[in-house]
């Protein structure tokens, strides 16, 4: 199953300056950028056909692949000073590069590249700046089941504060944390059919467009995870996340965990 991944945003939280031009997926957790982060937890469930939508930062993206080495996460031997490689990352990944533009939304993005998924009926979506271990094959099998035409991975509310219930005369009657309360937030991952582009108009958005209009029509459904899920939409984040991969916390490396992995996923051409 091919997926898509928009990585073409500014990531203004993310910059350390002017002349900081990273695109946010390029930010670094341990010795590798987060796209690559996202892109190993698909291939590891057999998903390994990728298409980016480029935007912001485009070369970053393309030289760090054209240049990849994989020395640096894979074990080799280096004889008569030639690297033999005991392992790989990418070697059987397919990567589409595509120039989306700079100022695009989302949804957008998507109408851009519709070309690239060859007429697939569902393919997969991400925005390459959240690391999950939610059990992506039984997303899939979910949501093949269903007569939708979208489903989204919903997280509990992320923020640390509280809301205050006020009463008359500004009399608190109770505080509340607000992962506490029986929300759920966008978690960036989706499985989308071909009907999702009937729904994004031009220069429109994928979920404010595209999944509130088939919600409307009750063609959205929900995978609801609350294992781990951490978004890095500012520097604090993305730094708390290479912290714990330092001290080898790393909950969404599910290839470093063993397991079924892709023999447990839907591979689907």
């Amino acid at each position: 199953m091919k997926v898509v991944l928009f990585c073409g945003g500014y990531g203004l939280r993310m910059r350390s300056g002017a002349s900081d031009d990273m695109p946010k997926p390029m930010a670094m957790v341990g010795p590798r950028p987060l796209i690559w982060h996202v892109m190993r937890y698909y291939a590891y469930f057999g998903h390994t056909e990728f298409i980016l939508c480029l935007g912001y930062g485009a070369h970053h993206i393309k030289n760090f692949f054209l240049n990849y080495e994989e020395t640096t996460s894979n074990d080799f031997v280096l004889r008569g000073g030639r690297t033999e490689l005991l392992s790989t990352d990418i070697a059987d990944w397919t990567i589409t590069f595509a120039q989306t533009g700079v100022e695009s939304p989302i949804g957008e993005r998507l109408r851009r590249v519709r070309h690239h998924l060859d007429g697939d009926e569902m393919f997969l979506a991400n925005y390459a700046d959240v690391l999950t271990d939610a059990p992506l094959p039984e997303m899939i099998d979910s949501f093949a089941r269903r007569d939708a035409g979208a489903s989204m991975l919903v997280v509990p509310p992320q923020s640390s504060f509280h809301c205050v219930d006020l009463g008359e005369e500004g009399l608190v009657g109770g505080i509340t944390a607000v992962s506490e309360l029986p929300l759920w937030e966008n978690g960036g991952y989706f499985v989308l059919r071909q009907e999702v582009f009937d729904h994004i108009p031009e220069n429109g958005d994928l979920v404010a467009d595209g999944c509130a209009q088939l919600a409307k029509r009750g063609r959205l459904v929900a995978h609801q995870h609350r294992g781990f899920w951490k978004p890095t939409d500012t520097v604090k984040e993305r730094a708390a996340l290479d912290a714990a991969y330092a001290r080898g916390d790393r909950p969404w490396a599910v290839w470093e965990q063993g397991g079924a992995g892709a023999n447990t996923g839907v591979r689907t051409a």
